[in-house]
């Protein structure tokens, strides 16, 4: 993704819906340039076009959520793939900062086998140079393109790997990591159960917000890779509760 598409996708979320006109009047190029940027995009799944407008999806989409902060939520997933070793199994839960990662495993690592709960990041990555994928099995859930439910840790149990990724919707300084989805949170454990570490990728436009559910504990959590903006006493909070924190 260029830099001007990043901008373009900002501008989007911004607005919900922007005229395709305006767009080219603020990015400062052609409204030839701004077709041919939305022709990529909307191919990538990052929003959607009407005529002579750009708009977002449902916003519990995961493709929405993977453009809200995307170049903090690429430069985390950047710094999280440098945790995972050459030739190493790892398993990564259905978030958008995940995805991310899973794109940068096969730009950085070699050999690396992803297991995921993900159809997404399967399907995203399908084209790319990754060992394997092994996708869990369970009951699909359609905005996070995702596979949640009992099935899903009768498939996890038979796997044990170092590290398991997982995104989060919101933080709690007096409890830990929330999410918006019970069935995802039960999935998350499940998983979780199957690794030595939880790592928790957030973006720090997730700690200030809170979700409905307590997704980990601090007890539960070995890493959190997060970027610079996230405020002084947030990290101090996940440093005494004895959390490695990483800053991309």
């Amino acid at each position: 993704m260029t830099d001007r598409q990043s901008k373009l996708i900002k501008l989007v979320n911004l607005h919900q819906k922007i005229e395709v006109s305006k767009l080219a009047e603020l990015l400062d190029v052609s409204q030839v340039t701004i077709r041919k940027d939305l022709d990529s995009l909307e191919k990538e799944g990052l929003l959607s076009r009407e005529h002579g407008y750009a708009l977002i999806k449902n916003a519990n989409d995961i493709n929405t959520r993977l453009t809200i902060n995307y170049e903090k939520k690429l430069e985390i997933a950047t710094k999280a793939a440098e945790m995972v070793n050459n030739g190493e199994t790892v398993m990564l839960e259905s978030g958008s900062t995940v995805a991310l990662l899973a794109e940068q495993l096969s730009k950085l690592k070699k050999d690396v086998t992803i297991i995921t709960n993900s159809a997404y990041i399967a399907i995203r990555i399908r084209e790319l140079p990754i060992r394997k994928v092994i996708l869990l099995g369970g009951d699909y859930q359609k905005e996070y393109q995702g596979m949640v439910g009992p099935l899903v840790k009768k498939c996890a149990k038979e796997f044990y790997v170092d590290k398991f990724f997982v995104g989060t919707d919101g933080f709690i300084p007096e409890a830990g990591f929330t999410c918006d989805d019970l069935m995802r949170v039960e999935t998350m454990e499940y998983m979780a159960n199957s690794a030595n570490k939880m790592i928790i990728l957030a973006d720090s436009s997730k700690f200030e917000q809170q979700g409905v559910v307590i997704q980990s504990t601090f007890d539960e959590i070995d890493t959190v890779c997060t970027n610079a903006d996230v405020r002084p006493e947030t990290l101090d909070i996940l440093r005494n509760k004895g959390i490695n924190v990483v800053i991309s």
